[in-house]
């Protein structure tokens, strides 16, 4: 195993962020004895781990992604559980349904795998919680100035608004986001407007969030026999995937438009040839990376994906000890052939 940067705690390696005294990993991305998973994204939560361990409802994702036969424990918010005399608990990231931070200490060191977290809340995921620690290790998804996120009700107002206009003009509304964490924000805060029909990647994961006891909105899945004029008031909500010619094509008139963080950078709705963009993202914004930071009075923050060497060049620069690390996590895409459909 190759260890490229020693974190006392912690150490980034080849195969994901290890714990030596523990003896796991946390969100590896090579397979490995042990796995400790902080949401069930696909660039977190992969297959071929000997054994997982997740928060429930994190864990009844992986099991309908990755196979009813993976060995899983799951811990509940704020419960420790003690590996090779290492301590673990999970805490709210607020990212996604059943998104966790990862609390580590052993001998009085504390450290915080934050996986993906915003500090926004959604309406369906459990709130980001500040967690105090030594060292904290923050996702830089949206780490420049630029970015900065609206209110969740004022982002749901215009998409309903939206598909209010297009409703009343018989055109079909199709909503692209991811299937896991998005979707279900969108559809928890729609009006009753029309009909809602799910993309069966989106309509599968509302369905295994519902028995695993999360209440979203009624919606239904979109099939071959839901007819043109069921569908001229209706909202269509899919994975970024399913964006194609051959694919939009079933439709009559149609209106289309995608959520995500990436919306707030101009030209990325023209590049995808979308009509609407909301700008909508289940990770932290500029002003909710920093204050998750310094709620954390970490002493060292490792920074990855995104924006990790700016962000972590402007945390030096105010006086937090950072180090830009590289992984093999993407944070938010809304590129069509994104994993995120299953």
């Amino acid at each position: 195993m190759a260890v490229y940067k020693h974190m006392s705690l912690l150490q980034f390696t080849d195969r994901g962020i290890y714990c030596p005294p523990g003896d796991f990993y946390i969100d590896p991305w090579l397979p490995c004895e042990r796995a400790v998973i902080t949401h069930a994204h696909s660039d977190h939560a992969r297959w071929g781990m000997k054994s997982y361990l997740s928060t429930p409802l994190t864990g009844e994702v992986m099991k309908h992604r990755l196979g009813q036969s993976i060995i899983l424990e799951t811990l509940d918010y704020g419960i420790k559980q003690h590996i090779h005399g290492v301590s673990v608990s999970f805490h709210p990231a607020g990212h996604i349904p059943g998104s966790a931070q990862v609390r580590v200490e052993y001998k009085g060191e504390v450290w915080v795998a934050a996986g993906d977290y915003k500090t926004h809340v959604d309406g369906v995921s459990a709130p980001f919680e500040s967690v105090k620690c030594h060292g904290f290790i923050t996702e830089s998804t949206f780490g420049l100035p630029v970015y900065h996120w609206k209110e969740n009700q004022e982002i749901l107002k215009e998409i309903n608004d939206w598909w209010r206009n297009n409703a009343s003009l018989n055109v079909t509304s199709i909503l692209f986001c991811y299937a896991l964490g998005k979707a279900q924000r969108v559809i928890q805060g729609l009006e009753n407007i029309g009909p809602v029909y799910c993309h069966g990647a989106v309509e599968n994961t509302n369905e295994v969030l519902r028995n695993a006891g999360l209440m979203i909105g009624s919606t239904e899945l979109l099939t071959r026999d839901v007819r043109n004029e069921e569908l001229s008031k209706a909202l269509v909500i899919a994975p970024p995937s399913a964006d194609s010619d051959a694919w939009l094509k079933k439709f009559k008139d149609v209106s289309t438009a995608a959520a995500s963080g990436w919306m707030a950078l101009r030209g990325t709705r023209r590049r995808r040839n979308l009509d609407r963009g909301f700008v909508m993202s289940d990770h932290a914004d500029w002003n909710g990376l920093l204050s998750a930071i310094k709620s954390s009075e970490a002493e060292k923050v490792a920074v990855t994906h995104g924006y990790a060497p700016i962000f972590a060049k402007y945390l030096n620069e105010i006086g937090i000890q950072a180090t830009a690390e590289s992984t093999a996590f993407e944070g938010e895409t809304i590129d069509k052939n994104t994993e995120e459909v299953a």
